[in-house]
């Protein structure tokens, strides 16, 4: 803690310290919170991507074994082109969103292919798409997490140490102010006590 000046200036300047710190730290405290609750929203909307996710290949398992067929499904057939990304906000904080993505399908023979393999196509387009969505949304907690980790170290600054310090600063210079004053009484009143009796 730097020494502190034993002045009505520094006395002001601790008053509107504290005033501030005072001022803030509402504001900080409700953008953690909304921080707190939009990680716990985006926690469950990655939950929900899994469990679907996971519904997905869990029928894949059924007729998984025609995959093995040679030459029916090869890893070009379906191929990404665009990631569809927006910028948001949450709290000050910019945030990917995600708005969908391209996706370019090489053309197949609907002759030659089995029947399945439509089906398939699709099935592997929604897969893809919540892995998508599942990353965008990691990265959006990733990034909110950052920022209320920041968050919470100045609610914790403000909160444990500026307005306490500011507190015990302005009472020092009170003390020590009130004592210059009490003493400046007391002099001047050994002053009086002194002229009067050189007059009398």
């Amino acid at each position: 803690m730097a020494k502190v000046k034993l002045t009505k200036n520094e006395l002001k300047k601790q008053k509107d310290a504290l005033k501030m710190f005072q001022r803030y730290l509402p504001t900080l405290m409700l953008k953690k919170q909304q921080l707190q609750a939009e990680i716990r929203a985006v926690e469950m909307r990655v939950k929900e991507l899994r469990a679907e996710k996971e519904r997905i290949d869990n029928s894949f398992k059924a007729w998984i074994a025609v995959f093995g067929e040679k030459g029916v499904f090869t890893a070009d057939i379906l191929k990404i082109t665009k990631l569809v990304l927006t910028e948001g906000n949450i709290a000050g904080v910019p945030i990917p969103i995600f708005e969908g993505a391209d996706f370019a399908i090489t053309p197949y023979s609907l002759i030659e292919k089995p029947l399945w393999l439509d089906s398939a196509v699709q099935n592997m387009k929604q897969a893809l798409l919540i892995d998508l969505e599942a990353d965008v949304m990691e990265e959006q907690q990733r990034r909110l997490e950052a920022e209320l980790r920041t968050t919470t170290q100045r609610v914790n600054l403000f909160e444990k140490i500026k307005i306490p310090e500011s507190k015990q600063n302005i009472k020092k210079i009170q003390v020590y102010l009130g004592d210059e004053q009490t003493a400046a009484v007391v002099r001047g009143k050994i002053s009086k006590r002194a002229m009067e009796k050189r007059a009398g």
